[in-house]
């Protein structure tokens, strides 16, 4: 019974036991723009923001340079832009009028990303921890304030 005792620890220390599910919010599969498929559940264990936009808002429109910037300063944060209430062309333009190719942008055509995240307006902003908590932000913060909330997924070394 010890040894089996001993064989169950050393497989769990060495990673091999089954890992927990991610939370239910991140076990989707969207597009992205490009047509690619992205999963949700690769977000879990890591920093990340989603940065829920629309093509016609005025703010999104506004803070689109800033985000950009903020997600190349901060590489060790996964960015991830769902795009919804548009067309797909429409979607396509606006992330190439503002040279937001850096990070991966999803086609949230039925808004079922937006639903997941209990998003109702945009922009809103999903910070995500490594431990996979949530904290969402509907506005237009400032390049500061973003910059503040970004950093701060990061543990400090």
């Amino acid at each position: 019974m010890r040894v089996l005792g001993l064989l169950l620890g050393i497989l769990l220390l060495a990673g091999c036991a089954e890992k927990a599910p991610a939370p239910e919010r991140f076990q989707f599969t969207a597009t992205t723009l490009d047509g690619a498929e992205f999963r949700g559940d690769k977000l879990v264990g890591h920093p990340a923001v989603l940065w829920f936009w629309t093509p016609w808002c005025p703010s999104c429109n506004a803070e689109a340079k800033t985000v950009a910037a903020i997600a190349k300063k901060h590489s060790e944060v996964q960015f991830v832009g769902v795009a919804a209430e548009d067309q797909l062309d429409a979607m396509k333009k606006f992330v190439s009028d503002h040279q937001m190719t850096g990070f991966p942008h999803l086609a949230d055509l039925d808004g079922a990303v937006w639903k997941r995240f209990g998003v109702t307006a945009q922009p809103t902003f999903a910070f995500v921890r490594a431990d996979g908590s949530v904290e969402l932000l509907t506005g237009a913060p400032t390049a500061e304030q973003l910059d503040e909330r970004v950093s701060s997924l990061v543990p400090k070394a």
